[in-house]
């Protein structure tokens, strides 16, 4: 077969990527060999149009303990001898087409990342962007995408703990599935994606390869168009349970001392493992491709190098310990194989019964290696423009503000998500303190200690739409704010950044300011950024979706006792707010779907005074000077009291700040700021402890009524039975009853 440019371009490689490709070898490729630079250099392996800007975030200091890129996922220090290992990556292109399977592979790819490097994942979280809830393709998408979490992860035996959900029109066609894991590791004894020692033997574990997911990183390097439906056989198919005994039977051997590398067999399969680890540890690999379990005959040498099934490993052990790490293998009923063995040539030479296939250098195929890396043009969207023409004065206040209060708590991305988070398992293994008691983190334990982590996920990606360096600034901002607001002490941060097509200079032009406004704030509060995911090509006929550099941050509390709920206690208690007020309705839900503006500047916000607030809320949690926190963000003030109350059925009484517009003051999303209950007899302490802040009393906790500027708004009962009950509302029948049955 003649290897032309036209081959290389069907393989989604440029013309000028194959003059490099040949130069690099000295000898135009065969096809096994292009195929395995189409998997390694798609921007899914490569980060070809990224990494430039990914080396600008600060990735060392701190509780570090491995460099941001080194390995598989994040690792940082929370003493007595433990890390905690985490990681947040997006499986959004194959959700798109198979919503189920799509989701479910995300969910044990990533716990994959976690347990080959020796930690065992004891929390998941997610992050999901869906179209409009009226449409059968969203509740569709939705159905599918939250079966396929809840299945894997009950299975796999691992809580989700966490997550957050926002419905918009631009993700129509392209959702977002962005999934995290937290595992928890004894310092020291972490296993290195790394190839070492020729001579060793390379052995394959795990799951038979079929022919599911091949070509799975370069279809999530291209657009979403009508005909990616006949690329379904992209889509990976997970076993939960087969993953279940990978993680024990890894962890088992991770012990025996066997093992010198390991690594998850994910986006571009064997041939990905092989070249990273190779490249790593700048050595070779001789690989007999004959020799790896198959669950379908006579696969051809480029299928069995790009197959992405699911639950497979890649071990490098020391030489003669084979039967060593094969019985225990054998014992949890998995396959294991020696494939082949490393060599010190640094050539990758894959073998079919005997015949070499591909000949490749493993270093020229990787990231940071011989892979492009690319300067791509950008300029301001035009669509600034007419964020630059709002002006909050053509909006009316409303006269009747209870109505829109009642719209506001029914909204898609503000209701109750308990028809989603009912179909996930949150107690599986015992480590999840959050469950019964609210608060603006998900808290877990770490078993043995006083300790625990705080985890989240956040970004709103309408305020970063509106102003892409502002926005990343607030996306990290908030999840720091939640983590604080629950006792917790930020400590790094992952991070999943979906964007358009980075060839059109105005989605560049969001990736690169986002980049820098997250850059910024992970400075501010020193939480280094450990790894992550970058996910181009979001993006269909239509445009692409809003820039979404979803945060996925990790915080500490060194003793459970600091923990802080967001609920409300008792009545009488009183409610303060913490932070600047200010007649900001910009980007809020209100008024973009109350008052149907698209276009508006992202909500106010200062840095500096976010940090300042959060040591503030630090100090008053330490001190035992409040009863309750939680921070504004969607649906303004109103629905932060609403959501404090409803755990307990407390309600509150509000009046509004003199001199704001009440919709402002009721529904707008201006940053840093937190509402806390404080009990009567703490008052003068808490308000001499609060000098260096602004703060402002804003009403009390009562037994259930609520009350605004002295207006009578109903019972917190009633607010909460809507709040629940919207999303079941907005969903049809069929899609609705088969979850209800959970709850």
């Amino acid at each position: 077969m003649e290897i032309t440019v036209k081959t290389a371009e069907q393989l989604r490689i440029t013309a000028e990527e194959f003059e490099l490709i040949k130069q690099k070898l000295g000898r135009s490729p065969n096809f096994n060999e292009l195929c395995a630079f189409s998997g390694m250099w798609s921007e899914h392996c490569s980060y070809k149009n990224s990494i430039k800007w990914l080396k600008t975030l600060p990735r060392e200091g701190g509780r570090m303990l491995v460099k941001a890129g080194e390995e598989n996922a994040g690792l940082m220090d929370i003493g007595g001898g433990l890390g905690v290992v985490f990681k947040i990556e997006s499986h959004n292109h194959p959700s798109a087409i198979e919503p189920f399977q799509g989701a479910a592979t995300g969910i044990g790819g990533i716990h994959r990342d976690i347990f080959t490097m020796g930690a065992r994942p004891i929390a998941a979280l997610n992050s999901l962007r869906f179209g409009n809830l009226e449409e059968d393709k969203t509740q569709h998408l939705l159905a599918g995408v939250v079966h396929g979490i809840g299945h894997y992860g009950n299975c796999f035996g691992v809580p989700t703990v966490g997550g957050e959900i926002y419905f918009d029109e631009c993700y129509h066609t392209n959702p977002l599935v962005n999934a995290m894991s937290v595992g928890i590791v004894k310092t020291g004894e972490t296993v290195s994606a790394i190839a070492k020692g020729p001579g060793n033997p390379v052995m394959f574990v795990g799951s038979a390869t079929g022919k599911d997911g091949i070509g799975g990183a370069s279809f999530a390097s291209a657009n979403i168009t009508e005909e990616s439906a006949q690329d379904l056989p992209a889509v990976q198919v997970g076993d939960p349970f087969q993953e279940k005994k990978l993680l024990e039977a890894c962890l088992e051997v991770i012990q025996t001392g066997a093992i010198i590398g390991m690594q998850d067999m994910g986006a571009a399969g064997i041939i990905c493992s092989t070249s990273e680890m190779s490249a790593k540890g700048e050595v070779g690999m001789r690989i007999d491709l004959d020799k790896v379990p198959t669950r379908q005959k006579n696969m051809k040498v480029w299928e069995l190098l790009l197959s992405e099934s699911q639950e497979r490993m890649l071990l490098v052990a020391e030489k003669g310990r084979e039967e060593e790490v094969i019985k225990i293998f054998e014992k949890w009923d998995l396959p294991c194989s020696v494939i082949g063995k490393v060599t010190g040539d640094g050539l990758l030479n894959f073998y079919m019964h005997g015949e070499l296939e591909a000949s490749l250098p493993a270093n020229e195929l990787v990231l940071g290696g011989g892979a492009p890396q690319y300067t791509r043009e950008y300029s301001e969207p035009k669509y600034f423009q007419e964020i630059n023409k709002f002006n909050p004065d053509s909006i009316p206040v409303p006269d009747d503000l209870k109505a829109v209060a009642e719209k506001i708590i029914k909204l898609p991305s503000i209701a109750s998500k308990r028809w989603i988070y009912t179909q996930y398992d949150s107690t599986v293994g015992t480590v999840n303190a959050s469950t019964n008691e609210p608060s603006d983190a998900s808290i877990v334990l770490v078993k043995g200690t006083k300790k625990a982590l705080a985890i989240k996920t956040d970004c709103n990606s309408r305020y970063v739409f509106a102003d892409p360096y502002k926005g990343a600034m607030i996306a990290v901002s908030e999840a720091a704010r939640n983590i604080v607001c629950s006792g917790g002490l930020p400590i790094g941060v992952t991070n999943c950044l979906n964007f358009g097509n980075p060839y059109d200079p105005e989605v560049y032009y969001q990736f690169v300011q986002a980049i820098k406004g997250m850059g910024e704030a992970c400075k501010k509060f020193d939480t280094p950024v450990t790894g992550g995911n970058v996910s181009f090509y979001n993006q269909n006929p239509d445009g692409p979706v809003f820039p979404t550099p979803t945060i996925g941050m990790v915080g500490l509390l060194e003793n459970i006792k600091n923990k802080m709920t967001l609920d409300f206690k008792e009545e009488g208690d009183v409610i303060y707010l913490l932070g600047i007020s200010n007649n900001d309705i910009n980007s809020s839900q209100y008024l973009n779907k109350i008052c149907e503006v698209e276009f508006s500047p992202a909500p106010y916000f200062d840095l500096d005074e976010e940090f300042v607030l959060q040591k503030q809320i630090s100090e008053l949690i330490t001190k035992k000077l409040i009863q309750s926190a939680h921070d504004i963000s969607e649906g303004g003030l109103f629905v932060t009291l609403c959501e404090s109350g409803f755990d307990r059925e407390l309600g509150f009484t509000l009046e509004t700040k003199e001199g704001l517009r009440k919709d402002a003051c009721l529904f707008g999303e201006g940053q840093s700021r937190v509402v806390v209950s404080v009990k009567a007899d703490l008052i003068n302490e808490f308000e001499s402890n609060s000098d260096n802040i602004p703060h402002e009393r804003i009403g009390l906790v009562t037994s259930g009524e609520m009350l605004v500027d002295g207006d009578f708004w109903g019972t917190i009962d009633w607010w909460k039975d809507e709040y629940n009950t919207a999303l079941e509302n907005h969903l049809s029948k069929e899609e609705a009853g088969a979850a209800l049955n959970t709850i």
